[in-house]
């Protein structure tokens, strides 16, 4: 038959293929189908990729820029300088200890008075009469009891010659003891109005200064009137001031009993007034962490004033290294004071420990190292694990 047969029915047979055509038939259908699973699987790793880079897109600006600073090295501190207040090293007011009208002052404030000095006079008319009738009932009981006595006496006599009954005896002498018990009270009654009596005078307790006088001639003077606002004077002793002044807790164990500290106030430019250090308070404030410290300063020339305001420079045993960041970078939380510090992209909450205050900028002693780099302008809102972008700040 030739290469294209005829079939009986007229029509041309399909030509005949060979086994090597089949193949390759085979082998382009399954590089078709090839390409075809590599373009998918390619597209579909694509899709994957693109999702992931725009997740990380979506993230990266999903977190807040924030601007960033190293803390700045403080100066190595043998000196600190803390704010005081003098006191007087003795302050009282003085009241009145009886009751009636003020007939004259002596002394006004500013005025130097000694120990013993006569401060004010009082008249005291219902007390002159209350001690008038008690040095009358006075004289009654004395008489009544020598009248007594003398009678229990001669009742004593007669019963020794059987002239009374025993009875008789005791009676009287119960009624001399009686007597005795009343004339006591009679006494002492006595004492005790003249002792009122003699606050008519009021004198000062101890050499100073009259600081306040709140009473003037012919005010009503009321001996319960003990409140703040109705004392006579109040008086001072200058001599001595007392500083209080809180000093850090890290600056604490450098405070030593018999210890000395420098004294500077405003109103004295250049010059510095010698104090001691007599005692602490031994125990920290947990409220402000700092230790209560008393120093003693000599003002026998009376040139500083007590409630005064001044600095108080305390010298260090040893130095301590701190760092200086703006006021802008704090953060005030129910937990005290904090700073925000970027580790690894997230911020971190670090409780801070503060020293001198310079204004714009405050000086840390305990909580941040010159390396940290701590948020600039933190917001009210940052938590510690907070994802942030930090961009260092440009130099100015």
């Amino acid at each position: 038959m030739s290469k294209h047969e005829t079939s009986p029915s007229g029509k041309t047979a399909p030509p005949h293929l060979s086994a090597g055509a089949w193949t390759g038939i085979v082998a382009l259908l399954l590089a078709g189908a090839a390409a075809i699973a590599w373009d998918v699987v390619h597209g579909i790793a694509g899709r994957v990729h693109a999702a992931d880079t725009l997740k990380q897109q979506t993230l990266a600006s999903a977190a807040p820029t924030v601007t960033v600073i190293h803390p700045r090295r403080g100066a190595p501190v043998e000196e600190v300088e803390l704010p005081g207040n003098t006191q007087a090293y003795i302050a009282t007011p003085i009241y009145a200890r009886t009751s009636g009208y003020l007939k004259a002052w002596y002394f006004d404030i500013g005025s130097v008075v000694k120990a013993g000095q006569l401060l004010a006079d009082i008249e005291t008319p219902e007390v002159d009469r209350q001690l008038d009738q008690a040095r009358a009932d006075l004289a009654t009981a004395r008489a009544n009891y020598d009248l007594a006595q003398t009678t229990a006496e001669r009742y004593q006599a007669l019963f020794k010659s059987d002239s009374v009954a025993k009875q008789d005896v005791d009676d009287k002498v119960g009624d001399l003891q009686a007597r005795k018990a009343m004339l006591d009270s009679a006494t002492f009654n006595v004492r005790r109005l003249e002792e009122t009596q003699a606050f008519q005078k009021v004198y000062a307790p101890f050499d100073g200064v009259i600081t306040a006088r709140n009473t003037d001639i012919g005010a009503l003077i009321d001996a319960g009137a003990n409140s703040p606002g109705h004392e006579l004077f109040d008086i001072a002793a200058t001599g001595k001031l007392r500083v209080y002044v809180n000093v850090p807790q890290v600056y604490s164990r450098d405070v030593r009993v018999g210890g000395t500290a420098d004294l500077t106030l405003a109103e004295f430019p250049g010059r510095r007034f010698p104090g001691r250090i007599v005692r602490t308070s031994g125990a920290i404030d947990a409220a402000s962490r700092t230790l209560l410290t008393e120093v003693d300063v000599d003002n026998s020339s009376g040139i500083l004033l007590p409630g005064a305001f001044l600095s108080v420079h305390l010298r260090l045993s040893r130095k301590a290294g701190t760092v200086v960041i703006p006021v802008n970078a704090l953060i005030f939380r129910s937990a005290g004071v904090q700073a925000a510090v970027v580790r690894g992209n997230r911020a971190q909450l670090a409780p801070l420990t503060l020293g001198r205050d310079y204004g714009t900028e405050v000086e840390v002693v305990a909580g941040l190292s010159a390396d940290d780099w701590i948020i600039e302008n933190p917001s009210d809102s940052l938590t510690s694990g907070t994802a942030v972008e930090p961009v260092e700040a440009k130099e100015q």
